[in-house]
């Protein structure tokens, strides 16, 4: 992948060094490496979350934190199980639903056979899946006391986001993770996974609820959410999706940081940003 995908490559070396730059250049190229290896693991990962039984799955595991979830449930609350985009996010759902039942929510994939096979492992395994257009339903989802699983770490254009700091970089970040609070009245629990070093499993955390939110300040809000994220990418950066084009969407006056395509399928390269 690392040596296929330049494109994705390049993308992955521009978010390295607009998170870390603190890091240098050999430091960063070696963690880029490291992470097309954990985004291929990913792929097998994926495979056995879709497709191996809860036996198999019991043992590769171990969970922290799951009174965290429980004390949010208590008196019918719903709760929003608040993600990320890791390259583990597949298979820590499916190690999760071995021990509390949440509904999920996922984007449509454009392939329609990807998108029918994904959908029914999902459906197979989780209490409801919802495309992430379905507001409604998920609000009302939470309203009725059940648990949604989903991450917010993701660029989906100026007209649903609010800017706030990510490693320090102006992100366009979604307001759907408060609003959906407010709504619905949940508690917004994190919930993350880690692929283990020495090759024995995974690793489950489920943190307490975050306290105060939402506050009403949707930079705040946004600010807090990054700054839980961002935490936990530092404790195993590697396992991010850094492929991701996550800093797309540009404050006034920013340009794109990442190399675009022309018609001829050509890349051209957009000054970075400072």
């Amino acid at each position: 992948m690392y040596i296929a995908i330049p494109y994705r490559r390049r993308i992955g070396a521009i978010n390295l060094e607009l998170c870390f730059p603190e890091l240098s250049n050999q430091q960063r190229s070696q963690l880029l490496r490291e992470h097309f290896s954990a985004a291929g693991i990913s792929m097998i990962e994926t495979a056995i979350s879709w497709w191996a039984s809860d036996n198999q799955l019991k043992p590769l595991h171990q969970i922290e934190g799951i009174e965290h979830l429980e004390a949010a449930r208590e008196n019918g609350r719903g709760v929003l199980l608040m993600s990320a985009h890791f390259t583990t996010l597949e298979i820590g759902g499916r190690l999760l639903s071995l021990h509390t039942p949440f509904e999920v929510m996922y984007r449509k994939h454009n392939n329609p056979l990807f998108e029918a096979v994904m959908l029914r492992s999902r459906q197979s395994h989780y209490s409801n899946v919802h495309e992430r257009r379905s507001v409604r339903n998920i609000a009302k989802s939470l309203k009725a006391g059940n648990t949604v699983w989903y991450a917010p770490d993701q660029d989906y254009g100026r007209k649903q986001s609010i800017f706030a700091p990510f490693f320090g970089v102006p992100t366009a970040t979604i307001t759907a993770t408060a609003r959906f609070a407010k709504i619905s009245g949940a508690a917004v629990v994190p919930f993350f996974q880690e692929r283990l070093k020495d090759g024995s499993g995974y690793r489950l955390r489920i943190l307490p609820e975050i306290e105060n939110y939402p506050t009403g300040d949707d930079v705040a809000d946004a600010t807090t959410i990054n700054a839980i994220i961002e935490a936990e990418v530092r404790q195993y950066p590697e396992q991010y999706l850094w492929v991701h084009r996550r800093f797309k969407t540009r404050p006034e006056g920013l340009a794109r940081p990442y190399p675009s395509r022309n018609r001829q399928g050509r890349r051209k390269r957009h000054s970075d940003v400072a």
